[in-house]
């Protein structure tokens, strides 16, 4: 939605400023629509401001709608005709403060609105490639596929979008999403940097397993972990990797160190394996694919009923749940409800009294036993009688 104030007049040297900032907001915006509303007041009638705009948007080419703002009466919904002049087709009386002709409007947008993009469909795994700005993302797509598919450069934030490539690896269709780099919130830019971010975390719910890779030249950041966190958070399998290896002086310690390092950095999800590459070299890119790979496997993996309470029973002798004097837990059975990620259901008598550090327990068992390594699981504890 563009309203006259989004571009200011040129006036003092701090308007100026201010003006030529909006407009390159303004720019994006209308590069970035799909349909265009260009707000005017129909108690001023047409403005130099509005002539300007007008002829952007005519340049545009996008579909634009003119909505006449203000017009609660009669005399000044018939004076909106005089915005036929700007040249963007007829224009749509409305009062926002009083809701009136809102719906037009949106009829109108609704109208204009493209058909949705159909999303590429494979038969096989979607693996994100995310990271910071300036980590290596784009070089290891384009090590993995041997081409210059995505924009390579040492700019930080050059890949605006996310890259959707279908690739044939070992037999099977895997789709590699490349992303633009995830900054902290905080320090995301207005503007085109905003809609890369939301189109990273897009790229996340909708991967199967993340590679998420990391400068081995720096120490892990608070943006490393925010994208961490929210990895864990949607539930998806997860391979850190850990570029730029080339660049760093090693002897035969330097890699277990840096994975017990990250084991301390990332000791909310334990479970992520961690590669080391090279994108710009080629040094053991197919291994993080590979890795990934091993992940949706897991990820997929099943467990027999029998074979899980069987584990059940030996992990509660070896070490019984805390319980309270006179209310003791037993548990009665466990269950796999479903995959991607694993989800396991245990029945028992007292589920309020399972303490998150029994839930741990029971999920470390869980992977000595059965494996799951690099994806997340769901444990729940319900009542006997609750159906899963």
């Amino acid at each position: 939605l563009l309203e006259e104030t989004d571009i200011p007049p040129d006036e003092t040297e701090l308007r100026r400023l201010i003006a030529r900032q909006t407009r390159n907001q303004a720019a994006i915006a209308i590069s970035e629509a799909d349909v265009i509303v260009m707000m005017v007041d129909s108690r001023t009638g047409p403005t130099p401001q509005d002539i300007e705009i007008s002829e952007m948007l005519r340049r545009s080419n996008k579909p634009t709608l003119l909505a006449a703002n203000k017009a609660e009466r009669s005399d000044l919904r018939i004076g909106a005709y005089e915005f036929y002049d700007l040249g963007l087709g007829e224009p749509v009386a409305i009062s926002a403060y009083h809701g009136n002709g809102t719906g037009d409007l949106l009829d109108r947008i609704i109208e204009e609105l493209p058909e949705g993009e159909t999303e590429i469909e494979i038969d096989g795994p979607k693996i994100a490639i995310v990271g910071r700005p300036n980590v290596g993302k784009s070089r290891l797509l384009n090590a993995l596929l041997g081409q210059e598919r995505a924009i390579v450069s040492d700019e930080p934030g050059t890949t605006r979008d996310s890259l959707d490539t279908v690739i044939e690896w070992e037999g099977q269709q895997v789709m590699l999403i490349d992303t633009a780099g995830i900054r902290r919130r905080g320090r995301v830019e207005a503007g085109i940097e905003r809609f890369s971010v939301m189109r990273s975390m897009r790229a996340i719910d909708r991967a199967d397993v993340v590679l998420l890779v990391i400068d081995a030249t720096e120490d892990f950041t608070a943006q490393d972990l925010h994208i961490a966190g929210y990895v864990e958070e949607q539930k998806k399998g997860m391979v850190v990797v850990v570029n730029k290896w080339d660049l760093i002086d090693k002897d035969s310690r330097t890699m277990d160190e840096y994975r017990l390092r990250a084991q301390r950095q990332l000791d909310f999800m334990p479970y992520a394996p961690l590669t080391f590459i090279s994108a710009i070299r080629g040094q053991r890119v197919s291994q993080a694919l590979e890795t990934a790979l091993e992940v949706v496997e897991e990820r997929n993996k099943r467990v027999s009923t029998a074979a899980l309470n069987r584990l059940l029973k030996d992990a509660v002798a070896k070490h019984p749940p805390p319980s309270k004097p006179g209310k003791w837990v037993r548990f009665f059975y466990a269950t796999q409800a479903d995959v991607a990620p694993p989800t396991f259901i245990f029945f028992c008598n007292e589920p309020k009294m399972i303490h998150f550090s029994y839930r741990r327990y029971i999920e470390n068992e869980l992977r000595e036993s059965f494996g799951y390594t690099g994806t997340p699981l769901r444990i729940s504890f319900r009542g006997r009688h609750d159906t899963p």
